[in-house]
Protein backbone atom coordinates (compact mmCIF):
# COMPACT_ATOMS: atom_id res chain seq x y z
CA UNK A 1 0.00 0.00 0.00
CA UNK A 2 3.03 2.12 0.93
CA UNK A 3 4.43 1.94 -1.98
CA UNK A 4 1.44 2.42 -4.15
CA UNK A 5 0.61 6.07 -1.96
CA UNK A 6 4.50 6.87 -3.26
CA UNK A 7 4.16 5.72 -6.56
CA UNK A 8 0.82 7.31 -7.51
CA UNK A 9 2.17 10.81 -5.48
CA UNK A 10 5.12 10.72 -7.95
CA UNK A 11 3.16 10.55 -10.81
CA UNK A 12 1.17 12.91 -9.79
CA UNK A 13 3.77 15.79 -8.59
CA UNK A 14 5.62 14.58 -12.72
CA UNK A 15 1.96 15.98 -13.84
CA UNK A 16 1.95 19.49 -12.21
CA UNK A 17 5.28 20.18 -12.96
CA UNK A 18 5.02 19.56 -16.64
CA UNK A 19 5.82 22.43 -18.57
CA UNK A 20 3.24 24.46 -21.00
CA UNK A 21 3.72 25.39 -23.83
CA UNK A 22 5.01 28.68 -24.69
CA UNK A 23 7.07 31.22 -27.15
CA UNK A 24 11.08 31.90 -26.73
CA UNK A 25 12.77 34.86 -28.63
CA UNK A 26 15.83 35.16 -29.54
CA UNK A 27 18.42 37.13 -31.13
CA UNK A 28 18.75 36.52 -34.87
CA UNK A 29 22.43 37.35 -35.24
CA UNK A 30 23.11 34.06 -33.09
CA UNK A 31 21.25 31.97 -35.75
CA UNK A 32 22.99 32.18 -39.59
CA UNK A 33 19.71 30.94 -41.02
CA UNK A 34 17.49 33.53 -39.36
CA UNK A 35 20.58 36.61 -40.08
CA UNK A 36 20.88 35.41 -44.12
CA UNK A 37 17.08 36.43 -43.86
CA UNK A 38 17.60 39.72 -42.20
CA UNK A 39 14.80 38.43 -39.69
CA UNK A 40 13.92 40.71 -36.80
CA UNK A 41 13.81 38.03 -34.50
CA UNK A 42 13.85 34.40 -33.96
CA UNK A 43 10.97 32.88 -32.19
CA UNK A 44 11.29 28.67 -30.77
CA UNK A 45 8.33 26.98 -29.69
CA UNK A 46 9.02 25.39 -26.04
CA UNK A 47 7.60 23.23 -23.67
CA UNK A 48 6.09 19.79 -22.88
CA UNK A 49 5.30 19.10 -26.88
CA UNK A 50 6.73 18.01 -30.14
CA UNK A 51 7.94 21.32 -31.73
CA UNK A 52 7.53 19.81 -34.92
CA UNK A 53 3.95 20.16 -35.08
CA UNK A 54 3.63 23.67 -33.48
CA UNK A 55 2.77 26.53 -35.49
CA UNK A 56 3.11 30.26 -35.35
CA UNK A 57 1.32 33.43 -36.39
CA UNK A 58 2.02 37.22 -36.61
CA UNK A 59 0.04 39.98 -36.74
CA UNK A 60 1.52 43.81 -36.56
CA UNK A 61 -0.77 46.04 -34.49
CA UNK A 62 -0.14 49.93 -34.81
CA UNK A 63 -0.09 53.71 -34.94
CA UNK A 64 0.88 55.79 -38.03
CA UNK A 65 0.05 59.19 -38.08
CA UNK A 66 -2.76 58.85 -35.81
CA UNK A 67 -3.93 56.20 -37.67
CA UNK A 68 -4.60 52.34 -36.08
CA UNK A 69 -3.25 49.78 -38.64
CA UNK A 70 -2.81 46.07 -38.33
CA UNK A 71 -0.83 44.09 -40.67
CA UNK A 72 -0.78 40.37 -41.23
CA UNK A 73 2.77 38.99 -41.56
CA UNK A 74 4.16 36.08 -42.39
CA UNK A 75 6.69 33.53 -40.01
CA UNK A 76 9.04 31.64 -41.93
CA UNK A 77 10.11 28.59 -40.55
CA UNK A 78 13.91 27.54 -39.72
CA UNK A 79 15.41 24.60 -40.24
CA UNK A 80 15.26 23.40 -36.27
CA UNK A 81 12.05 21.97 -35.52
CA UNK A 82 9.61 24.63 -33.70
CA UNK A 83 11.82 27.61 -35.18
CA UNK A 84 10.57 30.57 -36.91
CA UNK A 85 11.91 33.64 -38.06
CA UNK A 86 9.66 36.72 -38.52
CA UNK A 87 11.69 39.93 -40.53
CA UNK A 88 10.72 43.12 -40.09
CA UNK A 89 7.34 43.70 -42.49
CA UNK A 90 5.66 46.50 -40.90
CA UNK A 91 6.32 50.32 -41.45
CA UNK A 92 9.47 51.98 -39.60
CA UNK A 93 7.56 55.10 -38.68
CA UNK A 94 4.83 54.87 -36.00
CA UNK A 95 4.81 52.61 -32.84
CA UNK A 96 4.05 49.21 -33.22
CA UNK A 97 3.22 45.88 -31.00
CA UNK A 98 3.83 42.10 -32.61
CA UNK A 99 1.37 39.85 -31.63
CA UNK A 100 2.79 36.37 -31.90
CA UNK A 101 0.33 33.39 -31.53
CA UNK A 102 1.24 30.00 -30.98
CA UNK A 103 -0.25 26.67 -31.34
CA UNK A 104 0.24 23.28 -30.39
CA UNK A 105 -2.93 21.05 -31.20
CA UNK A 106 -5.27 22.20 -28.49
CA UNK A 107 -2.43 23.90 -26.63
CA UNK A 108 -2.23 27.73 -27.12
CA UNK A 109 0.55 31.00 -26.18
CA UNK A 110 0.65 34.28 -27.39
CA UNK A 111 3.38 37.11 -27.14
CA UNK A 112 3.31 40.60 -27.26
CA UNK A 113 6.47 42.28 -28.48
CA UNK A 114 6.71 46.30 -29.05
CA UNK A 115 8.34 47.30 -32.18
CA UNK A 116 9.88 50.47 -33.87
CA UNK A 117 12.37 52.43 -36.13
CA UNK A 118 15.10 50.16 -33.95
CA UNK A 119 13.47 47.19 -34.55
CA UNK A 120 12.01 44.73 -31.78
CA UNK A 121 12.03 45.18 -27.98
CA UNK A 122 12.62 41.59 -26.96
CA UNK A 123 13.71 41.95 -23.22
CA UNK A 124 10.10 43.73 -22.57
CA UNK A 125 7.51 41.07 -24.29
CA UNK A 126 4.52 40.04 -22.44
CA UNK A 127 4.00 35.80 -22.57
CA UNK A 128 0.51 34.35 -21.38
CA UNK A 129 -0.87 31.01 -22.28
CA UNK A 130 -4.51 32.78 -22.50
CA UNK A 131 -5.13 35.40 -25.33
CA UNK A 132 -4.07 38.81 -24.42
CA UNK A 133 -6.92 41.56 -24.15
CA UNK A 134 -6.92 44.93 -26.47
CA UNK A 135 -6.18 46.72 -23.49
CA UNK A 136 -2.64 44.75 -23.36
CA UNK A 137 -1.70 45.86 -27.03
CA UNK A 138 -3.36 49.68 -25.99
CA UNK A 139 -1.02 49.93 -22.73
CA UNK A 140 2.02 48.97 -25.08
CA UNK A 141 1.18 51.45 -27.96
CA UNK A 142 1.10 54.38 -25.51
Amino acid sequence: MRKTIVTLMLACAGQLLAGGFYLQLGNPEANAEARKMNAAVVIKAAGCHDPATATVTATAIGMVNGQRRTLPLEVKALGGAGEFALTQQWPKEGKWVIQLVGRNGEQFTNTLIGAGPDGVDRLHAKFDMKAFQKSDVEAMLQ
